[in-house]
């Protein structure tokens, strides 16, 4: 019978280590006051403040609920273990291994929960994609990677709304605004902030020659109501059209469309998702509110690395990944170095060794 004591010992200590970067301790303090809260019967008399309620209180019982279920998990192993060695049992050799490997992975998973450092981490992300240099091969790469995000957030079990698209010209996707709701959805997708180039046989050129193309991803958090700069509607220019072109179901094909121009700013976002022209403009004031508070934010700070991170072209010699299709496959981050053969499976959404590549990188970088 395999002795496990070594590796047992070693997830004992990975266990321990979430109870501290989880903070569980103050977690399981946390959950009794926000109970004590939920419980209130004039609860919802304020709304906004039983949503907040309600969310953190989900929040840290799913932190508390994690760490009881890796302790138990664990002692449970631990207990097969130490029968097994006792009676030289190998038949529960595999059982234990396969264990331990769960356990392992799971904690592999979690462990990236230590590398979120920043305020907003935990937030919803407002993603918006722009097409670059390329032309008609940089719209298509655009679409491309709206469905590669689109196909990461459901793995991840995140929704994602667009929110609004613009289609290229002649293919493709010229921008598209879209949100990704999810626990730590803007500190994995700040991973992705930059410009994102493709090396390809164009299918635009009748001689298929290979073409280069760039698209660019901003993300930026949500906010909470509270957090939102005060907006006057006299400085802003409200535009209503028909939504149209690509999105299927996520674009709602009426005159409810709703575009808005912050005349001081410059700043333009759009809506066209949602049903009715009110629940667009709401949307979109959201959106604005989010775009207009990162501008503050740099003005105050005199730097963007905190929430918008840094602006550059969508062009040559500013690409932080390259999607190499032609003449060979590759897709490789030029900032951490990390890469990969298997194109299709980024593109299919398999950006999970990336990011985590991507928060390692930002960690030793400091």
């Amino acid at each position: 019978m395999r002795d496990f004591s070594e590796d047992l010992v070693e997830i004992r200590r990975r266990v321990s280590d979430a109870g501290g970067y989880l903070h569980i301790d103050a977690a399981r303090a946390r959950k009794a006051e926000l109970e004590e809260r939920a419980g209130r019967s004039d609860l919802w008399d304020d709304p906004d403040e039983a949503r907040a309620v309600t969310k953190e209180l989900s929040q840290v019982s799913e932190d508390v609920a994690l760490v009881d279920r890796f302790n138990r998990q664990l002692e449970d192993v631990e207990v097969l273990h130490e029968i097994a060695r006792e009676e030289d049992d190998e038949s529960q050799e595999a059982d234990i291994e396969a264990e331990i490997a769960t356990l392992a992975r799971e904690l592999h998973a979690l462990e990236l929960r230590a590398l979120f450092t920043g305020e907003y981490d935990e937030r919803d992300a407002i993603c918006q994609l722009s097409f670059g240099v390329g032309g008609t091969d940089a719209q298509d790469w655009t679409d491309m990677l709206l469905r590669m995000y689109i196909r990461w957030a459901e793995r991840r079990g995140f929704d994602a709304e667009i929110d609004e698209l613009l289609p290229g010209q002649e293919a493709g996707v010229s921008t598209a605004t879209f949100t990704v709701k999810g626990r730590f959805a803007y500190g994995l997708l700040k991973a992705e902030r930059g410009v994102h180039r493709l090396v390809r046989i164009s299918p635009f050129d009748a001689n298929s020659r290979r073409q280069t193309a760039f698209s660019a991803l901003d993300v930026i958090p949500t906010l909470d109501e509270a957090e939102q700069p005060e907006i006057n509607e006299k400085d802003l220019r409200i535009d209503t059209y028909r939504a149209s072109g690509a999105g299927g179901q996520h674009v709602n094909k009426t005159s409810s469309a709703v575009r808005l121009t912050h005349l001081p700013t410059g700043v333009v976002v759009a809506c066209q998702n949602e049903r009715s022209q009110h629940q667009n403009k709401a949307k979109a004031m959201q959106i604005l509110a989010a775009k207009l508070f990162e501008l503050e934010r740099d003005e105050r700070e005199k730097q963007k690395a905190a929430l918008s991170g840094e602006k550059t072209d969508a062009g040559w010699g500013h690409q932080i990944r390259s999607y190499v299709l032609a003449p060979y496959q590759l897709v490789k981050d030029l900032r951490t170095g990390h890469e990969t053969g298997n194109v299709q499976a980024v593109l299919d959404g398999d950006l999970d060794d990336f990011i985590e590549s991507w928060l390692q990188w930002r960690r030793r970088e400091g």
